[in-house]
């Protein structure tokens, strides 16, 4: 998910967030607007106590049950994923358009990469529909090196 310009990467995130909440007349409050940067903030996984300690200010510790709810709005609106291996969240990169999302995970570097494969769409519903499965959400998770750290190892 590396990008030239961090700070317009998190921008981006946010106004697109801005603007699917607006369509669907949902909220983005300033708590939901604070956890969706604290997890574009990198592009690494970000777990839920990284932000509650992230988003505490001036000794007053931000309730573990705020950030989860920030993060249950955030995954049902498709703004970000949830990477199940680690237990952590990480920026949906288009969540404009309805997708699976295909997750490439480095385990040097953390760097994660989000891909959505068109066939690999295909094959996935064909398989429920043969199967009579109706998915509520995918997420495929690869886990392996990424080219930087495969050309340093």
């Amino acid at each position: 998910m590396a990008c030239a310009d961090h700070h317009q990467c998190i921008d981006d995130a946010l106004a697109r967030a801005e603007a699917i909440c607006a369509r669907s007349g949902a909220r983005l409050t300033p708590i939901r607007r604070d956890v969706l940067r604290e997890v574009w903030s990198s592009h690494e996984a970000t777990k839920a106590y990284d932000l509650i300690e992230r988003l505490s200010r001036d000794g007053e510790q931000i309730k573990p049950p705020t950030v989860y709810r920030a993060l249950d709005f955030l995954l049902e609106h498709g703004l970000i994923h949830r990477i199940e291996s680690l237990n952590a969240f990480v920026g949906c990169e288009h969540p404009q358009e309805a997708h699976q999302a295909i997750l490439m995970i480095c385990d040097r570097c953390g760097d994660i990469r989000e891909d959505d494969n068109s066939e690999v769409q295909a094959a996935l519903k064909k398989l429920a529909s043969e199967t009579g499965f109706v998915p509520r959400s995918a997420v495929i998770e690869l886990r392996g090196l990424c080219r930087n750290c495969r050309a340093t190892h």
